[in-house]
């Protein structure tokens, strides 16, 4: 691409970058015409779509040299690279090679179930058994694979009935008689056994909680559409669900997560049939993500159909499964993309995803132009507030785009200057109404002495909560909530589905708005709203922004000198953005005397200390230069903290310089400040690494403390620190863990209500 940008004339990127909406048409027919006569441009579209250049596409050599590599390792009893080499190999091998008997893709999955079964996943080796025998039933190893995972399942009867399959199947003799000796073996564990164990699949799905709210989009000056509530709605409420019109896995988690549901992936992952991209959890997400439905071999219905009647039933049960079946008549969002070719790998997530759009508008469209279509979509854009850069790259990925459509899948589109200035206005709508998918994550509390060594357990390490994001969806009511930094509504996802619960409050016709990312408590209000200008090109106006709050004044601040006063002082930086808004609560609002912000302002009149380094308390003068020096020193010192915290190798020369940081720190910045907030949770990361548990909760309540400030007692990010609190209090048998445990439940039902558990399954342990 940047080829193409270098090439392309000043004049030209001139007219572009200073483009409006209304020039569109011509400043996309300009470029078009440049690039029809630039040879450059259609080598890179070769390079795109010809599937001579493809390095997605399928490859029996490729498989077999993969598969060859996981015998090697299966051999020297290396499981889990055996499972990796597998499963390279199941994503380049061509589905249909070979006929029935011979096909590779079976004998993949047959090498792969048994690396499973070795490693434990009877599961997931059973559903690649399944597999394997929907492509061919007559396969006697994937019948015995099958039951052998059953009968350590504790399944017996469905393990005799796999295992007859398998001796009916089977033509050697020494075949049977090895069957018939393992069938004795399971009928001798199904008399011993008083309880049968059931299979238990630990899937992430959508608990059927309905909406009860009802919501309106309005007109809000200055904010465009927003949605509000037609009724008093109180906290934890479910306030709207959606399934996403388009969604697009993130590249960096194209080999942890599935492709379709963004859900974690199994040990038994299912690739694409037609390419060697996507990796799917079933072949339910795979077959809803490309449209294509197994295909049965013709020879499957005639060997069932010889088996005794009730081993056909039996056959036909497994090889008709419910993983193979599934509803498609959603849009199949893989397909125009899965032909082995390079554009849909390569190219921005943003423009495939303006990708999967367009293939919407191909397959729904009757009579209806493009225009009608954008139009249709009601997404607000961003094109106007675009940086010339941003403009031109919009302009070369929208011509791009429509050719590689159009070669690689023989989609009908119109290279035009009216299609492609529509295509301009989608991506730039991406921009814009795009959200970002997430997934919390916490490691489990368990087994945790074989991750750290020598050290001891450390639970406050691995309860750990953090939000990944794994994917990019567009909403089109979810694009209808206006942003705020203080939120009252929580966007979450269960699979791909949106959900957006009520955190507070909220009075018939009052606002919902929750967080396009940052807010009050993380960032100060000069980062906020850098990062929404930049990124989602608006001027945030909301309370959090526009009046002053606790966290804003006290996130970077230092103290003042004056041990006795509690006031903060301000370096220019915050001055500049929060000096009006102080002058302002000053002179409107009376400051309620319970008010923590009335510890760090001056009641009467704060407006003459309202200027770097004095503080807002008393006015005295800090020099901020010194100031600056020390915490600059104490942060050198955290920092070899949190390097020797990852390397497991804390010594008590670190310790004690990190506590000697800790206490400059407080010397030198306000007491509610994030570092040192950060400061006291990395010591108590440490010290619960040398197993010093009551230092360590000393140290991670003293973090809530100032968090707690920053945000408020029953936000989100509390309980995220509260997990890591309660998880030490429990390894120590401490009393109050059961009230730390109680608090995170109230404030995850209040987030996530009836989902609490899904998405965060660390709850249910501990419960336990």
């Amino acid at each position: 691409m940047e080829t193409l940008k270098a090439a392309i004339p000043e004049g030209l990127k001139r007219m572009i970058g200073d483009s409006t909406v209304d020039d569109l048409r011509a400043t996309s027919s300009s470029l078009h015409s440049f690039f029809h006569h630039f040879e450059p441009f259609h080598q890179l579209l070769t390079e795109l779509v010809d599937p001579k250049h493809a390095l997605c596409g399928k490859s029996k050599d490729a498989a077999l040299e993969s598969k060859q590599l996981g015998n090697q390792c299966f051999s020297k009893g290396n499981y889990a690279n055996a499972l990796d080499f597998y499963t390279q190999a199941l994503r380049k091998a061509p589905f249909e090679d070979g006929d029935m008997e011979n096909n590779l893709v079976a004998t993949l999955y047959i090498n792969r179930a048994t690396v499973l079964h070795k490693m434990s996943l009877l599961t997931e080796c059973l559903r690649d058994c399944t597999r394997a025998l929907q492509i061919c039933p007559s396969n006697a190893k994937a019948w015995y694979r099958r039951g052998k995972a059953n009968a350590s399942l504790g399944n017996y009867k469905d393990a005799m009935c796999d295992l007859n399959m398998a001796k009916t199947v089977e033509s050697s003799l020494n075949g049977k008689r090895q069957i018939e000796s393992e069938q004795k073996n399971i009928f001798d564990q199904c008399k011993s056994t008083s309880t049968v164990r059931q299979r238990k699949e630990n899937t992430l799905t959508t608990v059927g909680e309905v909406p009860q709210v009802m919501l309106q989009c309005v007109a809000i000056p200055e904010k465009g559409r927003g949605m509000v509530s037609s009724n008093d709605i109180s906290p934890g409420s479910l306030a709207h669900s959606e399934e996403p019109y388009a969604v697009i896995i993130l590249k960096q988690c194209r080999e942890s997560h599935c492709h379709y549901c963004l859900n974690d992936l199994p040990a038994d992952r299912v690739p694409c049939r037609s390419c060697s991209v996507p990796l799917y959890c079933s072949q339910q997400c795979q077959t809803q993500a490309g449209g294509q439905v197994l295909r049965i071999f013709p020879e499957v219905h005639s060997i069932i159909e010889k088996l005794p009647s009730d081993l056909g039933e039996y056959a036909d049960k497994v090889i008709q499964g419910h993983d193979s079946k599934c509803e498609t008549e959603n849009i199949t969002e893989h397909k125009h993309e899965c032909h082995g070719v390079n554009w849909s790998a390569v190219l921005p997530s943003e423009v495939v995803l303006t990708g999967r759009i367009l293939a919407r508008f191909l397959l729904e469209r009757t009579s209806e132009n493009i225009t009608y279509f954008v139009e249709k979509l009601e997404l607000s854009h961003c094109y106007e507030h675009m940086l010339p850069e941003s403009k031109l790259d919009t302009h070369i990925y929208s011509i791009v785009l429509l050719y590689c459509l159009n070669r690689s899948c023989g989609a009908a589109l119109s290279i035009d200057e009216v299609t492609i200035s529509q295509v301009v206005i989608i991506i730039s709508q991406m921009k814009v109404n795009c959200m970002t998918v997430v997934r919390l994550k916490s490691k489990d509390a368990c087994g945790l002495s074989n991750q750290f060594g020598d050290f001891p357990s450390c639970p406050y390490l691995t309860s750990n909560v953090e939000q990944v994001r794994v994917g990019k969806a567009i909403y089109k009511a979810g694009s209808l909530f206006n942003h705020s930094c203080q939120p009252n509504v929580h966007a979450y996802f269960i699979s791909r589905n949106l959900c957006i619960r009520t955190t507070k409050a909220i009075p018939a016709e009052g606002h919902l708005e929750l967080s396009y990312g940052p807010q009050v408590g993380f960032w100060d209000c000069k980062d906020r709203l850098n990062f929404l200008k930049e990124e989602y090109m608006f001027q945030c106006q909301c309370t959090g922004c526009s009046e002053v709050n606790l966290s804003d004044i006290v996130l970077n601040a230092f103290c003042c000198v004056n041990s006795n006063c509690f006031g903060a002082v301000l370096d220019s930086r915050v001055v500049n953005c929060e000096k009006q808004k102080i002058k302002n609560f000053m002179s409107h609002l009376k400051i309620d005397k319970n008010d923590d912000i009335h510890k760090v302002l001056n009641q009467n009149d704060a407006s003459h200390h309202i200027q770097p380094g004095y503080c807002l308390k008393c006015g005295s003068y800090r020099d901020l230069v010194p100031s600056r020096a020390a915490v600059d020193k104490a942060l050198i010192f955290i920092k070899r903290l949190q390097d020797a915290i990852l390397s497991k190798e804390i010594l008590n020369t670190t310790i004690a310089d990190a506590l000697r940081s800790l206490r400059l720190l407080r010397s030198n910045l306000h007491a509610y400040n994030r570092l040192i907030a950060e400061a006291e949770d990395n010591l108590a990361q440490a010290f619960c690494l040398l197993g010093e548990f009551q230092l360590c909760m000393d140290h991670c309540k003293a973090s809530i403390k100032i968090l707690e400030k920053l945000y408020h007692p029953d936000d989100i990010v509390i309980a995220y620190e509260l997990v890591k609190l309660c998880s030490i209090q429990l390894s120590v048998g401490d009393g109050s863990a059961m009230d730390s445990i109680n608090r995170i439940g109230d404030i995850f039902s209040c987030y996530y209500g009836l989902h609490a558990d899904l998405v965060f399954p660390y709850l249910q342990y501990l419960r336990r």
